[in-house]
């Protein structure tokens, strides 16, 4: 196959089996898949896909040029790493992967205290849940939370952040008992393992959310109780640790690049002005913030 473009296609098409799929993905139309689904076939003289219940599946003419797509394709981003891994000291573009919920808690600040240190570098935030694809460039240094990063991934694990049981400062007094619900994460599959280890292991779910801010923000409103992370609740005084709780670590944090960045200088330079900020930021994240004012 002599066009990139047409790895691409094929690529995609097997990655989400529709057209749709492909289409969205490749932020195309989907009769430009169509066509050049048409187009790859008859270069080939023999479907490269064919239809099946519910959208395509590559043939074996197909599966063996999604291997050589594939191989391609970690060229085409291992090219791409070390063009973005060129330029000399405080100059260029980088992107950093933060969690939202950090993002807007505390690294935001710091972040913003960066580029107005270093003008000449220009960085591009991106927040989210998910673990950012390094590989593929999606960004260059990323801080995440996780008990196991990629393995070959290089940087630094810090330490762990700490939860704790909370709920606002007035639920308790004017909740009965009998009333008490607790606000928990819709994607855990056990919640009650923990309820039982809490301070209120008799009382019911109420609520099931799958946001880590929306949690927060229903303690708030007073809908219940819930386990959140310190750094969050600790410094609101509208919020207040459960009697009889205490902080328990939950997560390893880690600042992380890919090894062709790793000696970039201005990456290097956001890695350490990132793990300083955290570092010093320490008390917090475990749980010591009202004890260290």
């Amino acid at each position: 196959m002599e066009n990139w473009d047409d790895y691409r296609f094929i690529l995609a098409l097997s990655r989400y089996g529709t057209v749709r799929g492909a289409a969205c993905q490749l932020r195309v139309t989907h009769s430009t898949v169509s066509r050049r689904l048409a187009v790859i076939n008859g270069r080939y003289g023999a479907p490269v896909f064919e239809r099946v219940a519910g959208g395509y599946r590559s043939t074996e003419l197909g599966d063996q040029l999604l291997a050589a797509a594939r191989r391609m394709e970690q060229i085409n981003y291992a090219a791409n790493r070390k063009q973005r891994a060129q330029g000399k000291g405080e100059v260029g573009p980088i992107t950093i992967s933060i969690p939202v919920v950090m993002g807007q808690f505390f690294l935001l600040d710091a972040l913003d205290e960066f580029s107005r240190m270093y003008p000449e570098i220009e960085l591009t935030i991106n927040s989210g849940y998910h673990f950012a694809d390094l590989d593929k460039s999606e960004a260059d240094v990323v801080v995440r939370a996780t008990s196991k990063p990629p393995e070959h991934l290089v940087g630094r694990k810090l330490f762990s952040f700490y939860l704790n049981y909370y709920c606002r400062v007035d639920y308790l007094e004017e909740t009965p008992v009998s009333d008490i619900r607790w606000i928990v994460n819709s994607l855990d599959p056990a919640p009650e393992e923990w309820i039982v280890k809490s301070p209120f292991p008799e009382a019911p779910i109420g609520w099931r959310l799958d946001d880590f801010l929306l949690r927060h923000l229903a303690a708030l409103q007073g809908r219940g109780i819930y386990r959140g992370t310190c750094y969050m609740a600790d410094p609101d005084p509208n919020l207040v640790a459960l009697e009889g709780s205490d902080p328990f670590p939950w997560q390893d944090i880690w600042v992380l690049t890919h090894p062709d960045l790793k000696n970039t200088p201005r990456v290097k330079l956001l890695m350490r002005f990132i793990s300083k900020v955290l570092m010093e930021k320490q008390d917090l994240l475990q749980g010591r913030y009202k004890v260290s004012q």
